[in-house]
């Protein structure tokens, strides 16, 4: 029987399982706001945005680990809070240099949407924007 104290949190993305910790609480930002989930907490499936995932660890009162995640979900039952995500880096492994060059990248591919006056491409293009300022938060909390 799983320990009813804690609450092991994986993130999963394509490339395989890129953290697994048990936890105090997880914070996640959802389409409708942010979420703070604590062990025995009730099942739910939340749809998440670009943010920041924060951890407390439960080996580690006074760590909090952070994590950029590009949307998925988040599923929570019997004290397992699994986030699938199309990409996720740990605070530790992103690359700042490269996350500025890809926020430059996307401000120029912005600029040449509004040109263009091509929507869907200025949507690509700010969403290109948002998780690279997602990295560059977590990287340099």
């Amino acid at each position: 029987m799983a320990d009813q104290s804690v609450l092991t949190v994986n993130i999963v993305t394509p490339d395989g399982i890129i953290y697994n910790h048990d936890a105090q609480m997880v914070i996640v930002k959802a389409l409708d706001g942010q979420l703070g989930i604590m062990p025995n907490h009730e099942p739910i499936v939340a749809p998440l945005q670009i943010d920041e995932v924060r951890v407390k660890r439960a080996d580690k009162p006074d760590q909090e680990d952070s994590i950029a995640v590009n949307g998925g979900f988040m599923e929570v039952a019997d004290n397992v809070a699994s986030i699938v995500a199309d990409s996720a880096e740990r605070e530790r492994d992103i690359d700042v240099e490269r996350a500025h060059l890809a926020e430059h990248r996307a401000q120029e591919l912005i600029k040449a949407a509004e040109a263009k006056h091509d929507a869907d491409e200025l949507k690509r293009a700010q969403i290109k924007l948002r998780r690279a300022m997602n990295r560059i938060h977590v990287a340099e909390h």
